[in-house]
């Protein structure tokens, strides 16, 4: 089940807040868990098993230690939640990866039936381990009810996208929470807002980002505009779930932490992760970067760490080699960066700075959407002019609503203030627009074809 359809809008969300509102405080936790495991298992129960079976894992294991084990049985502990959900996410994640690589590079093929990847491993095995590592190091206390973790691990605003959540984050309001108007209000505010970005910008862009991929050799003109609408595409996308996503919390009294924070203003690569998908940022640095050795050891080690980070991050976007060239892409500006304490074109005016950063940021983003290296080959011959100027592909009457939605949303993403701090400040006339603006994007999702949220795939 996902945020912009008409089951979730029209059928779910309505009975499960009714439901959620109508029942006592004290077991809130529980309707909001059936509920989660029913939007989960929209799709495919089954898998709402693995989630369990991670959950009960991680529960034990901190409950273990945290039962004044010593210090080598806490680490065993901790091995075994760590094993257990990477092996979880490495087998239904990359199995396919790995067997499909031996049999291109082997001449002793595996027979070999595709893993199909359950949406959301990536966010809700983070999660669950990121709880272990925290009472492992002593940061948060184990938990006594099996229900509050699984309430925290499976809670459907963010768990097939984001953000990534912490217990720490969410453990106050786990125990007991409230709603009140302005926070209700605000919810409903944000949520119309994700809604708008998904519908009617990033859907609305989508066709053209098609019609230059479908395209056998792009030209210059061609391939730039497709690049550029997909970095749209994709920022509207999974910034609008996550404002979905925070909304739906602010209604069942949770405040998650902010995931975007206008990340195509940044002046370098250092300055955009931090402020894109900030949460997964903040959780390669603290869980993979830190453990690694950080800075601690010398700048070359730090080097190295940030290379390994960001090769690992882009391995956790998605199974793909191209994945692994995107991380090694920025893995690479950061270090230079760290190096040359600071952009590499710093001595540029600042609007130059950004725009060099948005167009460094487009061309590696553009892997994500080359399934192939012939696809990757051909993007990148009309990136550097190798097929001529060209011409922009032809999308009839379609045209009007894609580079319309790719100018607002290029106009949105630097220039308008970011979602939390339009909702923050209030203003009717904004409120009232906005929601005009979600009456339109609710008629549009009803008339038009169903286009997935693109982090699903991660």
């Amino acid at each position: 089940m996902v945020f912009a359809s008409f089951v979730f809008l029209f059928w779910f969300l309505p009975v499960f807040l009714a439901g959620y509102y109508a029942t006592p405080s004290r077991w809130r936790n529980l309707v909001l868990t059936i509920g989660s495991f029913v939007f989960y298992g929209w799709w495919r129960p089954h898998y709402v098993l693995l989630m369990l079976v991670s959950v009960v894992i991680d529960y034990t294991a901190a409950v273990q230690m945290g039962a004044g084990a010593g210090g080598r049985r806490r680490k065993l502990w901790l091995l075994a939640s760590i094993v257990s959900n990477l092996g979880l996410l490495a087998w239904f994640k990359y199995a396919n990866l790995f067997v499909g690589t031996w049999n291109e590079l082997t001449p002793w093929p595996v027979e070999w039936e595709r893993v199909l990847l359950p949406i959301g491993i990536s966010f809700f095995t983070f999660q669950s381990m990121s709880y272990t590592i925290d009472v492992y190091r002593g940061n948060v206390q184990p938990v006594r009810s099996l229900l509050d973790l699984l309430c925290f691990v499976s809670m459907f605003p963010q768990l097939v996208a984001g953000p990534v959540v912490r217990y720490s984050d969410v453990q106050d309001q786990i125990r007991g929470r409230s709603v009140d108007p302005r926070m209700l209000s605000d919810g409903v505010f944000l949520f119309a807002i994700g809604f708008v970005k998904k519908v009617l910008i990033a859907d609305s862009v989508a066709p053209l980002v098609n019609a230059v991929w479908a395209q056998g050799a792009p030209g210059l003109a061609s391939a730039w505009l497709g690049s550029v609408a997909y970095s749209v595409q994709i920022y509207f996308d999974f910034s609008g779930y996550s404002d979905m996503a925070i909304g739906l919390g602010m209604l069942l009294g949770f405040r998650f932490p902010s995931n975007f924070l206008s990340p195509y203003r940044a002046h370098s690569v250092t300055e955009i992760w931090r402020r894109w998908h900030v949460s997964l940022s903040t959780w390669l640095r603290d869980y993979l970067y830190v453990p690694l050795g950080g800075n601690r050891k010398g700048e070359l080690r730090a080097q190295t760490n940030v290379m390994i980070t960001m090769l690992l991050g882009g391995l956790w976007h998605g199974a793909a080699w191209n994945y692994l060239l995107w991380g090694g892409i920025h893995g690479t500006f950061l270090v230079l960066e760290r190096r040359h304490k600071g952009a590499l074109y710093g001595a540029l005016p600042r609007p130059l700075q950004v725009l060099l950063t948005f167009v460094i940021w487009t061309v590696a983003i553009m892997i994500f959407h080359c399934e192939t290296g012939a696809d990757l080959a051909k993007m990148v011959g009309g990136i550097v002019g190798l097929g001529g100027v060209g011409t922009v592909p032809q999308l009839g009457d379609r045209a009007p609503f894609a580079y319309g939605a790719l100018l607002v949303g290029l106009f949105v993403a630097f220039a308008v203030p970011r979602s939390e701090l339009l909702v923050a400040r209030f203003h009717p006339l904004v409120m009232l627009g906005s929601f005009a603006v979600f009456l339109l994007a609710v008629c549009q999702l009803l008339s038009s074809d169903f286009v997935p949220f693109i982090y699903f795939q991660f």
